[in-house]
């Protein structure tokens, strides 16, 4: 009887001294758990600074990963000594878990200023910070050069571009709307209008009346084009694009759209480990990411869920869309397109489009700039295991699908090209796409799947 006594009572205390172990355990580290230590803020700058310059930017790193739809213009805020808002810009750096302010305009001299970045701050398991971090900075008493000039880093278009192509320029920084014009933002021979986008720091020369056929064109920035400190390029910018000589159907203007891999309406769900690679992830305006993990972006892509960047990329989504389903002149597009082939152009059918067996074949015909689009009315399905093909330096940057209900990727199947939806995109289990999953109204749902850059 008294053995017996003894082993319940050795069996009692190493069950307590499991349960205090287990206990005693950082949450954080139990491997594949969900993470419960909040984020905190680690370095900030300028911070407590009596000369800090009136074009500065505000930082903030922090000790963990965050949601980047949560780093935004309401949770990082600036205010001036009478504790009015300063207007800016928020965008977070992924890579180092930074969070940056860039202010709309110069701030004022010898003035005392307080950023803060509040609890909607999120990581990527949900957790906002345990309370709002504030710090303040002191401006110097005379306002101080940027290091170096705005520059030009891309122009559009290459040669054999379209006489109805548009002509860009992005720049290295944000510029001031008002000195991008068409006195600092020319083309030879060609007269149009020049607008700046703010959120990709495009600027857009539209020629008017279109361009001339196999004719060299010479575009040029000029040193009046200025950042929003007041510094002008270095020098002017030039480049020059011939264009076609036969005359062709121009892209389709994605605009900020063009910069997500996916994007959707209502929801993005994912199930495996897809991976989604060259582009963003966006949601607008709808209720949920979910699924990543095990999804995961490379690096920088990260996610924009119902922040100002998303709604901008779905109201140019609808343009794209619109305009791709309003090209004229298509040829008749044929209910299966197993086994045929497809030079250029435009085709279009008002009812559903699939591709049954084997592969489909879009033939460029030698020319990297040739544009297809496709025009389909209802769905459009591929089967498992089908392959849209691209032959003759046909390029996925190129192709666009606008369906006028929703599209689906079968099993195992690979596509090319640019999905854009009136309503959802489903890829099916190992589907890959090369090129763009772009819903308008309603959700983007995947499963082991390999998404990539056009």
């Amino acid at each position: 009887m008294r053995k017996h006594s003894n082993n319940a009572i050795w069996l009692t205390t190493l069950f307590l001294l499991l349960l205090i172990a287990n206990g005693c355990s950082d949450p954080d580290k139990n491997g594949g758990g969900r993470g419960l230590t909040p984020p905190t803020v680690l370095s900030v700058a300028p911070t407590g600074a009596s000369d800090a310059c009136t074009n500065t930017i505000v930082t903030a790193t922090f000790s963990e990963a965050m949601n980047p739809s949560t780093i935004n213009a309401s949770t990082f805020t600036l205010t001036d000594p009478n504790s009015a808002t300063v207007s800016g810009t928020v965008t977070y750096n992924s890579a180092n878990s930074t969070a940056t302010f860039v202010p709309s305009s110069a701030l004022a001299t010898s003035s005392t200023y307080t950023a803060t970045i509040t609890t909607a701050a999120k990581d990527m398991f949900g957790n906002a910070l345990a309370a709002n971090d504030a710090w303040t900075f002191t401006t110097g008493i005379s306002a101080c050069k940027a290091v170096g000039a705005p520059t030009v880093l891309s122009v559009t278009p290459a040669n054999g571009a379209c006489p109805n192509t548009a002509v860009t320029a992005t720049f290295s920084e944000a510029m001031n709307a008002s000195t991008i014009n068409t006195t600092t933002f020319t083309l030879s021979n060609a007269t149009g209008t020049v607008s700046y986008d703010a959120l990709d720091l495009t600027a857009t020369f539209s020629p008017s009346p279109v361009l001339a056929l196999n004719t060299t064109y010479t575009a040029t920035i000029t040193t009046g084009a200025q950042d929003i400190f007041g510094d002008g390029l270095a020098a002017n910018f030039t480049w020059t694009f011939t264009t076609a000589a036969l005359a062709c159907q121009a892209s389709v203007p994605l605009n900020s759209a063009a910069s997500f891999e996916v994007l959707a309406g209502s929801t993005v769900t994912n199930t495996g480990p897809t991976v989604i690679t060259g582009g963003d992830l966006g949601l607008s305006p709808g209720s949920a990411v979910t699924g990543f993990p095990p999804g995961v972006l490379t690096l920088p892509a990260v996610m924009h869920v119902t922040d100002p960047i998303a709604a901008q990329a779905e109201l140019d989504l609808t343009t794209a869309y619109n305009y791709a389903a309003g090209v004229q002149g298509a040829a008749v597009l044929p209910g299966d397109m197993s086994g045929l082939t497809f030079t250029p152009g435009v085709y279009k059918t008002s009812s559903t489009v699939q591709l049954s067996t084997g592969n489909v074949t879009l033939d460029a015909q030698g020319n990297a700039n040739a544009v297809f689009i496709f025009q389909i009315g209802s769905t459009l399905t591929t089967i498992g295991s089908t392959h849209v093909i691209l032959a003759g330096s046909a390029q996925a940057k190129n192709v666009f699908w606008q369906v006028g209900s929703s599209a689906t990727l079968g099993t195992n199947s690979s596509f090319e090209g640019t999905i854009l939806a009136l309503q959802s995109i489903t890829l099916d289990t190992g589907a890959s796409l090369v090129g763009r999953a772009l819903a308008r109204n309603g959700a983007v749902s995947m499963d082991t799947n390999a998404v990539n850059a056009p």
